[in-house]
């Protein structure tokens, strides 16, 4: 055997599976969208899922990434432009994202990432069929708020009044609200509720807590408030205000405490339904799944700078605790 001949069989024996994959992928470099706020490392996790899947960025598989960076309004101009590309799959995270990229096709398939309650706010009417082009995970944070409320009256016993950030402009919030309203009476604590939903009424907001002292505050999910995560966690520390928030990203400014739905477990296996999809499966006929695993996650410096003493069982029952 001639040593070229020889070569060219090794060649084509180490790239067969890697051929044989982009041949169950389409046969085509296949192009996947990313529409979110903001890059944040979940969406790496999906990548990498990706790769273990077979699916090797630059070879058979490449991303189209459109983040709005705290610029909700900019998503669906960015869904269009993902559309126009005729990228082959959509990924999205957060409400705003989901709905732009419904907006902007009913053909390409749609993979949400996680959602709070994509049956509450009519992205699809049946999570078991869910129809059409949307398919994903929801993130249930929904029946989180009541939760969250909860750990707040365990740091603070004698809690009577919380304040919630809320964005009126993200259709998920007056579900949100409405979950922190059962558990506020449950708990026979009173909400206030400020609106925001850009920076000149994040620094209203922040005027008028300063004047009405809650006792302590809460952040549902909201990608233009996590986008503003900074100051609202050091607005939270200079005014000793415990806190409770949705992601994992307020914990890493400084903030209190986060008790959220495992984020890379959620788009872990959205890489699973994407890979399916590829192969041929239709969205509509992948049901919409709940998360499975949950985190709590507690700074423990923000604590002791707040002057906050955290129940033994609570730092026991906690993921993840900040030194």
């Amino acid at each position: 055997m001639k040593r070229r001949e020889f070569i060219g069989l090794v060649g084509g024996a180490a790239a067969w599976p890697l051929t044989a994959r982009a041949q169950q992928a389409g046969g085509k470099i296949v192009t996947i969208g990313i529409l979110a706020i903001e890059p944040w490392p979940p969406i790496d996790t999906f990548r990498h899922a990706l790769n273990e899947l077979g699916y090797i960025q630059g070879k058979n598989v490449r991303f189209e990434d459109r983040y709005a960076k705290g610029h909700n309004e900019r998503l669906p101009e960015l869904a269009n432009d993902l559309v126009g590309l005729k990228v082959d799959v959509i990924l999205t995270w957060g409400t705003d994202a989901v709905l732009a990229a419904k907006q902007a096709t009913t053909t390409i398939p749609i993979v949400m990432g996680a959602i709070g309650d994509p049956l509450g706010i009519g992205v699809v009417t049946n999570l078991a069929h869910p129809g059409a082009n949307i398919t994903g995970f929801s993130s249930r944070a929904v029946e989180l708020e009541a939760k969250r409320l909860q750990l707040l009256k365990e740091v603070v016993p004698e809690l009577s009044r919380v304040a919630i950030l809320f964005n009126p402009t993200n259709q998920y919030m007056p579900l949100a609200l409405q979950s922190a309203r059962k558990g506020a009476q449950m708990l026979d604590v009173s909400l206030a509720i400020y609106e925001i939903n850009d920076t000149t009424t994040l620094d209203a907001a922040f005027v008028t807590l300063t004047r009405d002292r809650p006792g302590a505050f809460m952040v549902p999910a909201d990608t233009f408030l996590v986008s503003q995560r900074s100051r609202i966690v050091q607005f939270a520390i200079k005014n000793k205000l415990p806190s409770v928030y949705s992601f994992r990203e307020y914990i890493e400014a400084g903030g209190l405490m986060a008790y959220t739905p495992n984020y890379d477990d959620l788009f872990r296996r959205a890489a699973g339904y994407v890979d399916k999809i590829l192969k041929g499966a239709k969205p509509g006929e992948l049901p919409i799944e709940q998360p499975t695993k949950f985190h709590l996650m507690i700074n423990l410096k923000t604590a002791r700078t707040l002057g906050v003493t955290l129940p033994p069982w609570l730092l026991a029952r906690a993921d993840e605790v900040i030194e």
